[in-house]
C-alpha cells in the first residue's frame, strides 16, 4: 500500500543504513526528518545536513604525485604524498592503461577487490556490487573476501554446528516473539540500541526498545552479561552482571555445569537434538582433563562470586529462556567459543526451536535480525560472474599484501597468500574497519596501485594512488529496500552532486569503455532504465499474489510501498524441533553439533573438537593494565560521516571520547574532561575522558569510528590524535578455523596528555602539487 503524501511541498522520501527520512533543500541547508512511522527514530540522521557540502568532500578526480612522476610500484610515501587534480577523461585513460597492464601482465588474480562494507539501502548504487560487476566483465574477476569484520568468526563455525547462518540470525527468534513469550533473557555483550539502530539495507521502524520494554513490562527477566551496563537500555532494568572481558564462556560453562550437577538440565532435549554431548559432558565434569568447570573455577576468571553464578543458572532452569550472544564476543582470541557455548547453553535449558527462546545470536547487533523476510524479492543487481577462484578471509588483508605466497590455515584447508598487484576500494574503509593501522600503512605501502572511490577524504583515499569522487546518497537517485524491512521507496536526488563527483556506475561505464567491456557491464541501459529492470521482478511477484502492483512510473512518483512478509514461524530451528527426523539441520549429522567430528579431524590446536575454555593470551600487565574495548560508535555507522554534526557533537575538543570508572581514572591522576594518551606497544592516540560507574573497573571503552589522523605520518608509529582506537588492538586471527577480527578487546596503559595538543587535520583535503 502507499504511504501517503510526505507533507510538506519540497521533502523527497529517501533511506539510509540508519533509518527512511525524507529531506529537503531550504534557504541554502539541507532539512531531513525520520519517517513519520518510525517509533525510535536515529538520530544518525542528524549528520546528514554537516556533511553533505562539508570540506571533507572531494570535487575532483586526483592522483598521487608520487605515483604519477614514477609509476607504479610500491611507495612509503602512500598517507603523506600531496595529489595533483585531473580531468575525468585523462584520469579514466591513465587507470585504464594500469588495469590493463595488471590484467593482462599478470592476470586477474593479482587484483584484490576490497570495497569491504555494508550492504547499501539503495539497492543499485551499491558500491559493492558495482565494483564486482565491473571488475568481473572488465578484468574477468578478482581476489575476493570472505566473512566480515563483524561476524567473521561466527560466519565459519555456525555451519558446521547449527547449519545456515541466515536461518540463525533472521529467521529464528523474533523481536515479537520475545515481546510475547520470553520469560527470562540473557545477553551475553547484550544487545546495545546503538547497534541495532543500524541495518545492512533499509530501515523504516526501529522496533528493539518496544519490543525489550513490552517484554519487561509484561515480567520477561533481563540479565546482561557486559562490562559495559549501557549495553541493554534503561528501559528492561535488566540485571547487571559485570563480567572480566572475554571471560563469558567460561561462566557459560559453569552454569552448564550447575544445570547438570543439579539435574537442571533437559537431558532429553540433549539425546533427540544434539551429537556430542557425552563427550562435552566429560570434559564439562572434568573427567578428561581432571578440571571441573565448575562455578568455582569459574569465579577468578570471570570476576563473578561462585554463588552469584549458581543462582544465574538456577534463575535460567524450566523457563521460556533465550540466550544471547552478540557479535562483540566472538571479535576477540578464540571468538568461536562463545558462540558455540551459548549454543551449548540453550541446548541444555531445552528451549531451542520454541517461540520466544532458545539460542538468539547476534539478535541487537544489527536491525534486521529478529525481523521477519519480505515474502516477495526486492530489487538486485547482478555481480555477474567471477573469473577467479581465490579469495582471503577479509580480516586478513595487510597478511596478505605482506607476505604474499605464504601458507595459511582457514576452515579446514592449507591456503596461500596471492600475490596482488592493485587494490581497488570502493565502498568501505579499512583504516576504520582493520586492525593494527600502522602495520596496515606498511601493508599498502607495498601495492604497485591502489585505487579508491569516495566521497571524502578518509584515511584509505588519503593512502591512494588514484582518487575518485564519488556521489553521496543524497546525490542519485535509487531504490530503497531490505530483505527484511517491508517498506520499498523511491530513492530521489535532493541535490546535484558534490563539485565533480559521479555515480560509481558512471565511472564504471566510462572505464569499461576503455577496457572494452561497456556493453558488458551496462547492458546498454541508463541508470533510470536500470531501476525499472530492477523494480520489474517485485512488481511482478506482487501481481502474481493478487497484491497491488503499480507500474514502474506510478511507484517512483509514491511515497513507497508496503510489501507483505512472511509468517514469524521461528525458521528451520522450529521445524527441526517439531521434527528432527523430517526437517534436519544444514549440518554434517543434521543436528546441533556439541562435538563436531569435522571441527577435531582439522586438528587445530585454538579451536577444539567441542567448547573448551581457552583463556586469552594477551592479558593486561604492568605495561599495558587496562582491557581496552574498541566497540562500535552510537553517533554514526562505524566511520561513515563522522565529520557530520551528530557525530561532531558528541566529541569533546574533537576528539573521541574515553569512558572510564572514576576508581580507575583517579588512581591515574585522570578527571573528566582531561584529554589522555591510550599507548600500548602498537601505537598511541588521544581521547577525551568521560568518567562513569557504568563500566567495569579495569577497562576502558573507546569506540571505533574516528577518522585516522597521525600527529606526523614521517613516524613508524604515529600518534593518533583523533581517537582511532585500530592503532591499538591486535592484527591477529581469532583463530586458524576461522581467523576473524580480534578488533573488540585489547590491552593498554593511558595518562593524562599535558603537551601542547596537536591540531585535528582528519577532515581536511591534503596538499595539491
Amino acid at each position: 500500500m502507499s504511504l501517503g503524501d510526505a507533507g510538506e511541498a519540497g521533502f523527497l522520501p529517501h533511506t539510509s543504513h540508519w533509518g527512511v527520512f525524507s529531506a529537503r533543500m531550504r534557504d541554502g541547508e539541507l532539512e531531513v526528518r525520520p519517517h513519520p512511522g518510525d517509533p525510535d527514530p536515529n538520530g544518525i540522521l542528524e549528520n546528514f545536513p554537516a556533511a553533505l557540502r562539508h570540506r571533507a568532500r572531494i570535487a575532483r578526480p586526483m592522483v598521487r604525485r608520487g605515483w604519477l612522476e614514477n609509476g607504479p610500484g610500491p611507495d612509503d610515501r602512500r598517507g603523506r604524498d600531496d595529489y595533483v587534480p585531473m580531468a575525468w577523461p585523462a584520469v579514466l585513460d591513465l587507470l585504464g592503461s594500469e588495469l590493463m597492464r595488471v590484467r593482462d601482465g599478470f592476470g586477474p588474480g593479482a587484483i584484490f577487490g576490497g570495497s569491504y562494507g555494508w550492504a547499501s539501502a539503495g539497492r543499485f548504487h551499491h558500491a559493492q556490487s558495482q565494483i564486482h560487476r565491473f571488475l568481473n566483465t572488465a578484468c574477468g574477476g578478482y581476489v575476493k573476501s570472505v566473512n566480515s569484520y563483524s561476524s567473521g568468526s561466527s560466519q565459519v563455525l555456525v555451519p558446521h554446528i547449527i547449519g545456515e547462518y541466515e536461518d540463525l540470525t533472521k529467521r529464528n527468534v523474533s523481536w515479537e516473539q520475545i515481546a510475547e513469550h520470553s520469560e527470562i533473557v540473557i545477553a551475553f555483550g547484550g544487545m546495545a540500541l546503538k547497534n541495532s539502530m543500524v541495518a545492512g539495507g533499509s530501515v523504516s521502524k526501529h522496533v528493539e526498545r518496544g519490543a525489550m520494554q513490552r517484554a519487561a513490562e509484561r515480567g520477561c527477566e533481563f540479565v546482561l552479561v557486559s562490562p559495559l551496563r549501557s549495553d541493554l537500555p534503561d528501559e528492561v532494568r535488566a540485571q547487571w552482571v559485570s563480567c572480566i572481558p572475554a571471560s563469558d564462556t567460561a561462566l557459560m560453562m559453569a552454569i552448564v555445569h550447575t544445570l547438570v550437577t543439579e539435574g537442571l538440565h533437559d537431558r532429553a532435549f540433549l539425546d533427540r537434538y544434539t551429537v556430542g554431548w557425552p563427550v562435552f559432558e566429560r570434559y564439562l565434569l572434568g573427567e578428561t582433563d581432571g578440571q571441573p568447570k565448575d562455578a568455582a573455577w569459574a569465579a577468578p576468571l570471570t570476576g563473578l562470586p561462585a554463588d552469584e553464578i549458581v543462582a544465574l543458572a538456577r534463575r535460567l532452569a524450566g523457563k521460556r529462556a533465550v540466550v544471547v550472544v552478540s557479535h562483540s564476543l566472538q571479535r576477540a582470541e578464540h571468538g568461536e567459543q562463545p558462540v558455540w557455548m551459548g549454543m551449548v547453553l540453550a541446548a541444555a535449558l531445552g528451549q531451542i526451536g520454541l517461540p520466544g527462546g532458545g539460542y538468539a545470536y547476534a539478535l541487537g547487533a544489527i536491525a534486521y535480525y529478529g525481523r521477519r523476510f519480505n515474502a516477495v524479492p526486492v530489487p538486485t543487481f547482478s555481480q555477474g560472474r567471477n573469473g577467479v577462484c581465490d579469495y582471503i578471509p577479509v580480516a586478513r588483508i595487510s597478511d596478505m599484501l605482506l607476505h604474499p605466497g605464504t601458507p595459511y590455515r582457514y576452515n579446514g584447508q592449507t591456503r596461500t597468500y596471492p600475490a596482488i598487484k592493485l587494490v581497488y576500494w570502493a565502498g568501505g574503509n579499512p583504516f576504520h574497519h582493520h586492525q593494527d593501522l600502522n602495520r596496515l600503512r606498511k601493508a599498502f605501502a607495498r601495492l604497485d596501485t591502489l585505487v579508491v572511490h569516495e566521497l571524502a577524504w578518509t584515511a584509505t583515499a588519503r593512502h591512494a594512488d588514484i582518487v575518485l569522487p564519488c556521489t553521496m546518497t543524497l546525490e542519485r537517485e535509487d531504490i530503497g529496500a531490505s530483505s527484511n524491512d517491508p517498506l520499498l521507496l523511491p530513492m530521489r536526488p535532493v541535490v546535484p552532486p558534490y563539485g565533480e563527483a559521479r555515480d560509481d556506475y558512471a565511472i564504471f561505464a566510462d572505464l569499461a569503455e576503455r577496457l572494452g567491456a561497456r556493453e558488458a557491464f551496462t547492458e546498454g541501459r541508463s541508470v533510470r532504465q536500470w531501476l525499472e529492470h530492477l523494480y520489474e521482478p517485485t512488481r511482478a511477484a506482487l501481481a502474481a499474489r493478487g497484491l497491488p502492483a503499480p507500474r514502474f512510473a506510478e511507484f517512483w512518483e509514491s511515497e513507497g510501498y508496503e510489501l507483505p512478509q512472511q509468517p514469524d514461524d521461528g525458521g528451520r530451528l522450529r521445524a527441526f524441533r517439531q521434527d528432527p527426523e523430517r526437517n534436519p539441520l544444514a549440518t554434517p549429522s543434521g543436528k546441533l553439533e556439541i562435538f563436531s567430528e569435522t571441527i577435531a579431524g582439522f586438528g587445530e590446536a585454538d579451536c577444539p573438537g567441542h567448547p573448551a575454555w581457552l583463556g586469552p593470551v594477551h592479558v593486561p600487565d604492568e605495561a599495558a593494565p587496562y582491557v581496552l574495548v574498541a566497540n562500535q560508535p552510537r553517533t554514526r555507522l562505524h566511520s561513515q560521516l563522522d565529520f557530520g554534526g551528530h557525530s561532531g557533537a558528541s566529541k569533546h575538543r574533537g576528539r573521541e571520547v574515553a569512558r572510564m570508572h572514576p576508581d580507575d581514572a583517579a588512581a591515574r591522576g585522570i578527571r573528566e574532561g582531561d584529554i589522555v594518551r591510550l599507548f600500548n606497544e602498537r601505537g598511541a592516540c588521544l581521547a577525551g575522558v568521560a568518567l562513569t560507574d557504568g563500566i567495569r573497573r579495569g577497562v576502558i571503552q573507546l569506540p571505533t569510528g574516528a577518522w585516522y589522523d597521525p600527529a606526523d605520518p614521517e613516524e613508524d608509529k604515529p600518534l593518533c590524535v583523533h581517537g582511532n582506537p585500530n592503532v591499538l588492538t591486535r592484527d591477529i586471527g581469532t583463530s586458524a578455523l576461522a581467523q576473524g577480527c580480534t578488533g573488540q578487546l585489547t590491552t593498554v596503559q593511558v595518562e593524562r596528555f599535558d603537551g601542547n595538543l596537536p591540531p585535528i587535520q582528519a577532515y581536511d583535503p591534503p596538499a595539491l602539487a
